[in-house]
């Protein structure tokens, strides 16, 4: 067997992949790269939980190939605009109620979440994240879900989910994760990326009541919509802004500050704020669902 020229993803690529990505070039020349990426993904199963091909990853692989000279793409027959980067930003949605509110956390009434990704309502998530969250609205890349709270009809929260980090030293002792078996497993962990409480409410015990709700529902949700459950929850506070208070009240578990490298770090300089990282076990059998033999 060939050495391995590149490791993308958790696979390994060789001298026999490339001539068979070349080969296919060769036999389909009137194919563009869309076609490519799809074809080679079904050529190597490259598919998600729930079916659906894994294209923007083989598309990426496929553009780092043919800058490091090892494939010979055909020529680009369109560039349309990247919707992650280019995309506008949600349009200012106006304060719901003219001034803040306290109360005690019965006092709101039954509160709904409602799982809004991928429905009529996801806008106004976003809408929400852009004006009060202070990192305002990122599109996620992946797998992700999105609610929103309401009490009554009046959204009071919303909370972002998304695939999570590929390698975090912390999460990975917890588990008990060989490099191999992360990769394998990964997608079985939810990472919390937003969470906001509307700025005008003051509600003691929400934020942790809500934390507690969604850990019970997630999972669902999750499989419903990527085919798979998923098994702990992660977060990473900046114990500059914050102290994770909420997340100590619904029983999440530090497990101390990050590197402050970055997930893409080459170095092993310092050069972002480090931050506190905190899981939730879904379930006491949660490593052998992970493939941790701990």
């Amino acid at each position: 067997m060939s050495l391995v020229l590149l490791r993308y993803r958790g696979r390994e690529i060789r001298a026999e992949d490339t001539a068979f990505i070349q080969g296919l070039i060769a036999q389909n020349p009137l194919w563009s790269r869309r076609r490519l990426s799809a074809e080679l993904c079904r050529a190597w199963n490259w598919i998600q939980p729930n079916g659906a091909l894994r294209d923007m990853v083989c598309r990426s692989l496929l553009l780092q190939l043919h800058r490091a000279g090892l494939i010979e793409l055909p020529a680009k027959r369109m560039s349309p605009p990247n919707n992650v980067v280019e995309r506008r930003p949600p349009a200012p949605v106006l304060p719901l109620w003219e001034g803040p509110r306290q109360c005690r956390l019965r006092e709101l009434g039954a509160l709904e979440i409602r799982q809004v990704r991928r429905t009529a309502q996801e806008p106004l998530f976003g809408q929400l994240m852009q004006t009060h969250h202070y990192l305002r609205y990122t599109q996620p890349v992946g797998e992700h879900l999105k609610y929103l709270v309401l009490a009554g009809s009046e959204p009071i929260a919303a909370m972002a989910w998304s695939s999570a980090p590929r390698h975090l030293a912390a999460r990975d002792r917890f588990i008990g994760w060989r490099p191999e078996v992360r990769r394998q497993h990964l997608h079985l962990i939810g990472y919390n990326t937003r969470f906001l409480i509307m700025p005008w409410l003051e509600v003691p015990r929400l934020a942790s009541h809500l934390l507690g709700r969604i850990a019970r529902r997630i999972s669902a949700d999750w499989r419903a919509l990527y085919a798979h459950p998923i098994h702990l929850l992660e977060t990473f506070i900046d114990p500059a802004r914050f102290q994770g208070s909420c997340y100590r009240a619904a029983n999440w578990i530090c497990l101390g500050l990050t590197t402050g490298r970055g997930h893409n770090a080459r170095t092993s300089r310092r050069d972002q704020p480090r931050k506190e990282l905190w899981v939730y076990p879904l379930g006491g059998d949660f490593r052998a669902r992970l493939g941790s033999g701990s």
